[in-house]
């Protein structure tokens, strides 16, 4: 009796499966067109890609225009110089000293400066009042400081003081505070100072990386001392 065609689709007993069986059993049934969750799935992706993309070139084209000058940033956003000045931009005439009623206070350790800057402001006609001693934060050459209604006597007395920095506080009065401090060497000499009409300066401004003291800053007054021993 002839023996049956050996089947080489039995091993062992076991039936092997064909490699294009086996595709056929893996292929998933998502990836067939007619799988709506599957189509729901792609429908989303490409929204959110669209949109990231959208999204990208939006930025480009604003980045641009600020980068142009076509969209300006708010005040709020910009630290300008402008916005945080305190220094008055009045133009003032020069006042003549017999005008002007002026304060010298000492923040320096050297004992006598106050009176000595008093007596050579006298000098040149400035009325002089108060004289002693104060404590101050700011380092530079002096304080000039004044109300409102004082900036033009400021300006004057400013002229007679080179690299003074002005600063306006809160007083009613037209009367002008000198604060000498550490930097001060002497006066401007009478026949130099400047009489033509100017601002007031206010180097103070620019050193803010290495002075960052409140403005503005209010003299603080010793107790009242004698004439003899004041500055």
């Amino acid at each position: 009796m002839a023996r049956k065609p050996r089947d080489l689709r039995v091993l062992h007993g076991h039936r092997v499966i064909s490699g294009s069986e086996l595709r056929a059993t893996f292929v998933e049934q998502e990836d067939t067109a007619g799988n709506p969750v599957r189509l729901r799935r792609r429908i989303l992706h490409a929204v959110v890609l669209v949109m990231l993309v959208g999204l990208i070139a939006a930025a480009i084209v604003v980045a641009l225009a600020i980068m142009n000058g076509q969209i300006k940033l708010p005040a709020t956003a910009e630290r300008s110089k402008a916005a945080v000045s305190v220094c008055p931009a009045a133009t003032y005439d020069y006042t003549p000293p017999s005008k002007v009623h002026v304060n010298i206070y000492n923040s320096t350790s050297r004992p006598g400066l106050a009176r000595t800057v008093a007596n050579q402001l006298a000098a040149r006609k400035f009325l002089v009042g108060a004289v002693g001693n104060t404590t101050s934060s700011y380092r530079g050459v002096a304080l000039i400081v004044s109300g409102a209604a004082g900036q033009s006597a400021a300006f004057s007395v400013q002229r007679h003081v080179p690299g003074s920095d002005y600063v306006q506080d809160g007083r009613t009065d037209p009367s002008v505070d000198v604060i000498i401090t550490g930097d001060f060497k002497a006066l401007a000499k009478p026949e130099l100072v400047d009489q033509t009409p100017g601002r007031l300066s206010c180097p103070r401004e620019d050193r803010r990386i290495v002075d960052d003291s409140t403005l503005p800053i209010q003299p603080t007054a010793t107790p009242a001392v004698s004439p003899t021993a004041a500055g």
